[in-house]
C-alpha cells in the first residue's frame, strides 16, 4: 500500500523554479522583514525602514536580468509540462520591471514624505503595505491560470486600500480610501463571478485549457460562459479606471499620500491592463466578438470623459494639479485600451499587445516624473494648486524644465518624442485593425489634452507673482526626479527602445 501512495504523492508534488519566482518574492520577503524590525527599532531610526524597502525593491528589480534569458515556467501541470500557473516570458519580465520600477520610485518618493510628515504617518506599516502590494502586482503579469491571477489582483489591491487611508486623523484620506475600497470590492465581486461561471462551464482554471474549451462548451452551457465573460471583463474595466468605473480615480488621488497617488497611477493601471491582456488575448480569444467592440467603446469613453475632466480644472481650486494630473490619467487609460480593443480585430494582436506594453513604459516614466515634481512643489505649498506652479522656473529652473518636458511627452509633443512615438504607436495599431473611428476620437483628445498640458507648462516659466522661495531638496526626492528624466530623455532619444517591446512574447 506504502509503495502505491509514493508514486502518487511523487505525481501530484511540483518543482519550483525559485529563479522564476524570485522578483516578487524578494519583495514579499523583504516585506515581511521589514514589518518584524520595526518592532524592535525606535523611533530615531525608523528611516532605516525606508532605505531597507528600497534596497528589496531594487534587489527585486535586478533578479529580472537572470531571466532575460530565455521563457521559464514553474508550478506545471505534473501530467502536461505545457500548462502552469506560473511564466516569465517577454511579456511578463517588462510589466515586471515596469511595476518593479514604478514602486521603486514612489518609495523614493516616500522615503522623503514620511519624515516631512513627522511621524504623523506609521512607517513601518506603510513599507509593509507598499512591498505587499508590489509583490502583488509583479505576480499578477506571470499567472496563467485565474485563481492565481485574482489572488495576485486583491494582493496589489488590499494594501493599496490601506495605503491611501494611512494619514492618521485626516478625514479627507479616510473617504479616499473608502471610496477606493467599494469601488475595488464590487469589481473583485463581479470578476469572481465571471471566472466562477467560466470555470463552471470549462472545467478548468488554466488559460490555455480555457481558451480551448470555451469553443467547444455544451449548447445548455453557452448562456453561463457568455455572461462569465462579460462579467470578467466589467470586473477588470473597474481595475483600469475605465469609465464608468472611474469615480474613484480624483479623490482617491487627492486624499493619498502624493507618492501613494504616484504609485496607483502607474502600479495600479499597470497590474489592471495585464490582467485584461491576459484574460482577453490568451483566454479568450474566441470571444474577440464580444470583448473587442465592448474594450473599442470603453477606450473612446474613457479617453474623451477623461480630457475632458482635466480640462475643467480650475488653477486655482485646492489640489488641482494632483486632479488634473488624475483626470489625465483616466484619459491615458483610454489610450492603453485602444491597441487591446485593435487585437481583437488585427491579424497580429502580439503587435497590438505590444503598442499598449509600449505605451505604458512612457506613460509610467513621465507620469512618475511629474508627480515627482509635484511633491516637490508640494513641500512648500501644501494645497498644490496648478497656480501654485507659477514661475517654478524662476525658483526651481531644472525642475521647470523637467516637468515641462514630461508635459509634453504626456501631450505627444517634441522635444517629448517617446510621447510621440508611443501615441503614433497606439494610433496606427487601430488604423491597422480597421478601427478607424477610434483612430479618430483619439485624435480629437489628443487636441484636447494639448490645451491643458501646455496651458501648464507656460505657466512654468511666466513671471512669479512674489519672490521666488528657495529650500534644499531632500536627495531621495531629487533621485527620484532625475531618475525620471533620464529615462524619459533616453526614450525620446531613442524610441526604437521601445520597439523591442512590441515582441511581448505571449503567443
Amino acid at each position: 500500500m506504502s509503495n502505491l501512495a509514493q508514486p502518487l504523492a511523487e505525481s501530484v508534488v511540483q518543482s519550483v523554479d525559485w529563479l522564476a519566482i524570485a522578483p516578487p518574492t524578494i519583495a514579499a520577503v523583504v516585506g515581511l522583514v521589514v514589518l518584524v524590525v520595526d518592532l524592535f527599532v525606535g523611533d530615531a531610526k525608523k528611516a532605516l525602514l525606508g532605505w531597507l524597502s528600497v534596497a528589496g525593491l531594487a534587489a527585486s528589480t535586478l533578479m529580472l536580468l537572470p531571466l532575460l534569458d530565455g521563457d521559464r515556467s514553474t508550478f506545471c501541470l505534473t501530467g502536461d509540462a505545457d500548462v502552469c500557473s506560473y511564466t516569465a516570458d517577454q511579456f511578463t519580465l517588462v510589466i515586471q520591471f515596469l511595476v518593479l520600477g514604478g514602486a521603486l520610485l514612489a518609495a523614493l518618493l516616500s522615503v522623503t514624505a514620511l519624515k516631512d510628515a513627522n511621524r504623523e504617518l506609521p512607517e513601518g506599516e506603510f513599507w509593509f503595505l507598499l512591498l505587499s502590494s508590489a509583490a502583488g502586482a509583479a505576480l499578477l503579469p506571470a499567472s496563467r491560470d485565474l485563481a492565481t491571477l485574482i489572488v495576485a489582483l486583491e494582493v496589489a489591491s488590499l494594501p493599496a486600500f490601506a495605503l491611501v487611508g494611512i494619514k492618521r486623523g485626516d478625514r479627507k484620506s479616510s473617504e479616499a480610501a473608502l471610496k477606493f475600497f467599494l469601488s475595488s470590492v464590487t469589481a473583485t465581486a463581479v470578476s469572481l463571478m465571471g471566472v466562477s461561471f467560466i470555470y463552471a462551464s470549462t472545467g478548468t482554471l488554466y488559460l490555455t485549457q480555457i481558451a480551448t474549451e470555451i469553443q467547444n462548451v455544451d449548447g445548455q452551457l453557452h448562456t453561463l460562459a457568455q455572461t462569465g465573460v462579460v462579467l470578467t471583463l466589467v470586473g477588470f474595466a473597474f481595475k483600469t479606471a475605465a469609465v464608468p468605473f472611474h469615480f474613484w480615480v480624483p479623490d482617491t488621488y487627492v486624499g493619498a499620500p502624493l507618492p501613494v497617488a504616484a504609485y496607483l497611477s502607474v502600479v495600479g493601471k499597470a497590474v489592471g491592463f495585464s490582467g485584461l491582456i491576459l484574460v482577453t488575448v490568451i483566454a479568450l480569444p474566441s470571444y474577440a466578438d464580444v470583448w473587442g467592440p465592448a474594450l473599442a467603446a470603453l477606450a473612446a469613453l474613457t479617453m474623451t470623459i477623461g480630457n475632458v475632466g482635466a480640462l475643467r480644472q480650475q488653477s486655482t481650486r485646492a489640489y488641482s494639479a494632483v486632479r488634473l494630473l488624475a483626470w489625465s490619467s483616466v484619459g491615458q487609460a483610454g489610450y492603453l485600451l485602444v491597441p487591446i480593443a485593435a487585437a481583437a480585430y488585427s491579424q497580429d494582436a502580439e503587435k497590438a499587445i505590444g503598442s499598449t506594453v509600449a505605451y505604458a513604459l512612457m506613460y509610467a516614466a513621465v507620469n512618475l516624473g511629474a508627480f515627482a515634481v509635484a511633491a516637490l512643489v508640494a513641500r512648500t505649498k501644501p494645497l498644490n494648486r496648478i497656480s501654485d506652479y507659477r514661475g517654478l522656473y524662476a525658483s526651481r529652473p531644472l525642475s521647470a524644465l523637467v516637468l515641462g518636458f514630461f508635459l509634453l511627452c504626456l501631450a505627444g509633443l517634441p522635444p517629448g518624442i517617446i510621447g510621440l512615438f508611443a501615441k503614433v504607436t497606439v494610433f496606427s495599431a487601430a488604423v491597422d485593425a480597421g478601427l478607424g473611428w477610434l483612430a479618430v476620437v483619439m485624435a480629437v483628445n489628443v487636441v484636447i489634452a494639448l490645451f491643458y498640458y501646455l496651458q501648464w507648462t507656460t505657466l512654468l516659466f511666466r513671471a512669479p507673482e512674489g519672490e521666488p522661495e528657495k529650500h534644499r531638496v531632500p536627495a531621495p526626492l531629487t533621485a527620484a526626479i532625475a531618475l525620471t528624466a533620464v529615462l524619459g530623455v533616453a526614450l525620446s532619444g531613442a524610441p526604437q527602445l521601445v520597439l523591442r517591446f512590441s515582441d511581448t512574447g505571449l503567443f
